[in-house]
């Protein structure tokens, strides 16, 4: 896959954006090793860096890239960290969401192509997520579900995606309570590479 990055100028700061660090991750180095290699990664110069961010201060990205928020109990823009807050004792008839839509060619993609999406989530108490996407002839790798409590992140991986395709990846909270959305981070994977081999010596 080859990628320009003719938005780059356009993009918003990430200064109001919550840093991935602050919450647990959900896929381990040994998962990622287990899902994909280097060799397997066909990249432009960018790959290390997010293709879009998208947070309750910036919904719309380049081309059909956007977010849908479903259900949300309040969308906070004036905190140093911006969120949305949810909870499904608020919403019994529809479970609340978060839904990114993205479209790989508004951002340089000319061939297929593998993106993450890393959902940056803060349950105070236990609540359970069902993780989906739609990859179009691609696939999907989410979990079928996941429940937590505390910081963490969700992480959907839409996989050899056309660069044409409108894709999505989406998490809607099938129990527990009261939950913060941050922001969703659309990226190529990390480079996995295989450990080199240790000469013993004669």
């Amino acid at each position: 896959m080859s990628t320009t990055d003719p938005g780059a100028a356009d993009r918003a700061p990430l200064a109001d954006v919550a840093q991935l660090g602050e919450f647990e991750s959900d896929l381990t180095s040994e998962d990622w090793a287990a899902k994909l290699r280097a060799g397997d990664l066909h990249l432009g110069p960018i790959f290390w860096a997010p293709i879009e961010v998208l947070s309750p201060t910036k919904t719309v990205g380049l081309g059909r890239t956007n977010l849908t928020l479903i259900r949300p109990t309040i969308v906070q823009t004036d905190t140093p960290v911006p969120f949305a807050g949810f909870d499904r004792r608020e919403s019994p008839n529809r479970n609340p969401a978060v839904s990114v839509h993205f479209n790989p060619s508004a951002y340089g993609a000319t061939g297929p192509g593998t993106y993450v999406f890393t959902f940056a989530v803060d349950a105070p108490t236990r609540a359970g997520f069902s993780p989906s996407g739609f990859a179009g002839s691609g696939t999907v790798d989410a979990p079928g579900s996941i429940r937590f409590e505390g910081r963490r992140v969700i992480t959907i991986i839409l996989r050899n995606v056309p660069a044409g395709q409108d894709t999505f990846a989406a998490i809607e909270q099938t129990s527990g309570e009261s939950w913060s959305w941050f922001s969703t981070r659309i990226a190529h994977p990390p480079l996995v590479f295989d450990p080199l081999p240790i000469n013993p010596g004669p």
